[in-house]
C-alpha cells in the first residue's frame, strides 16, 4: 500500500506508545499514517485537513468543523458528556467511547469503597496515630443488599464479587434483562424501589439530561437511614447540596463519592469537611496500564474502520452514551 492511500490517524495524547505497539502488533502500521500530538499542542492546518480518524480524551469547539475528512473520533474515557457537550459536534461523526475499559480497576475499587465504609480501618489507622486501642465491631457485608444504578459492564462484575462476598444484589438498567447474579433488574422508573431496599446504592449512571440531580432530596428520603452511597459514576448525578443535608442530618449513613461536578475539587468546597461524606480523588478507573486497555479498544475498531464494518462501543447520541 502505498503512502498516499493510507488512512491518516491523529493520535492526541501524551502516552501514544501503547498505541502504537498495538497498531503494529496488529499488522496495521503499513495500511495507516499515525500523527501523534501531545494535549498541550493544537493540530496543524495540515493534520486537521488530512485526518480521518483520532482518538482523543477531550476536544475544544470549533475543532472538529475543521477536520473535513474526520469520520470515526474515538474517546479515551467511557463517559462522553464532554464531547456530546459541544455545540458543532458533526452530526455524521461516528463517535465511540472507550466503555468496558475499565472492568480491571472500577469494580477492585467500588468492592475496596464497600469495605472502606462497612469495616473499621479507617478508624483504627486514627487511633493508632494517638496510640489508642479502640475495640470496634466491623459491620458484615454478608446478606447485605446493594442496589447498583446502572448495572453496566462495570455494574455487573461488582455484582459478580458482591455475590462471592454474600451479598444480595438488585439494579436498574435502562432496558432490563436477566444478568447473571443480580436478583432482581428493574427500569430506571423502579428507582426507588431499589433505594428503599438496599443497604449501599452504588451510582453508576452516565452524565445525561435526565440524570442530572437524579440523586435529590426525594430520592434520598427513600433510603434507608443506616444506607450508604456511594458514587462512581459522574458528579452530576447527585444534588451536592440536598446530599450534605442528609448526612447531617444522618437521614443516610454518609457517602463515598469518587467524581464531582469540578475536578480536582476546590478546596473550600464543603464536601471535605462535611459530616459523613468521603471524597476520594477520582481513583476509581485509573489503572496503571489503563493505556494498554483503551488501545486494545482502539485497534479493533480501527481494523473494522479500515474494513468498513461496524465499530464497537458507538456512542447514541440520544441516549447519552
Amino acid at each position: 500500500m502505498s503512502p498516499t492511500s493510507r488512512s491518516h490517524v491523529l493520535l492526541w495524547t501524551d502516552s501514544p506508545t501503547a498505541y502504537l505497539d498495538a497498531i503494529q502488533a496488529a499488522g496495521l502500521a503499513d495500511r495507516v499514517a499515525i500523527d501523534t500530538l501531545p494535549r498541550k499542542e493544537k493540530p496543524s492546518a495540515e493534520q486537521l485537513a488530512r485526518t480521518e480518524a483520532m482518538m482523543a480524551g477531550a476536544v475544544p469547539a470549533g475543532l472538529l468543523p475543521a477536520m473535513p475528512r474526520l469520520r470515526w473520533a474515538q474517546a479515551m474515557s467511557a463517559g462522553v458528556d464532554n464531547w456530546l457537550a459541544l455545540p458543532d459536534l458533526p452530526p455524521g461523526l461516528t463517535l465511540t467511547c472507550a466503555r468496558g475499559t475499565h472492568t480491571e480497576s472500577m469494580p477492585e475499587n467500588i468492592i475496596g469503597a464497600l469495605f472502606h465504609v462497612a469495616k473499621p480501618y479507617a478508624l483504627a489507622a486514627e487511633n493508632q496515630k494517638q496510640s489508642r486501642w479502640v475495640h470496634t465491631v466491623a459491620e458484615p457485608l454478608t446478606g447485605k443488599t446493594l442496589g447498583i444504578l446502572g448495572l453496566g459492564v462495570i455494574g455487573q462484575e461488582v455484582a459478580r464479587i458482591a455475590v462471592a462476598l454474600g451479598m444480595h444484589v438488585i439494579g436498574t438498567k435502562r432496558r432490563p434483562s436477566r444478568i447473571p447474579n443480580v436478583a432482581e433488574v428493574l427500569p430506571p422508573e423502579a428507582t426507588d424501589e431499589v433505594l428503599s431496599q438496599s443497604d449501599f446504592v452504588l451510582l453508576l449512571l452516565p452524565a445525561t439530561p435526565d440524570t442530572e440531580n437524579f440523586i435529590d432530596a426525594k430520592r434520598l428520603a427513600k433510603m434507608k437511614a443506616s444506607a450508604w452511597l456511594l458514587n462512581f459514576g459522574r458528579g452530576q448525578i447527585v444534588n451536592d447540596a440536598d446530599l450534605m443535608a442528609a448526612t447531617k442530618e444522618k437521614r443516610i449513613a454518609g457517602a463515598l463519592l469518587d467524581v464531582f461536578r469540578q475536578e480536582p475539587l476546590p478546596s473550600n468546597h464543603p464536601f471535605w469537611t462535611a459530616e459523613g461524606i468521603v471524597v476520594l480523588p477520582h481513583i476509581g478507573g485509573p489503572h496503571p496500564q489503563r493505556d494498554r486497555f483503551v488501545a486494545r479498544l482502539f485497534v479493533e475498531n480501527l481494523r473494522r474502520f479500515l474494513e468498513g464494518e461496524p465499530l464497537k462501543e458507538v456512542v447514541d447520541r440520544s441516549a447519552g452514551y
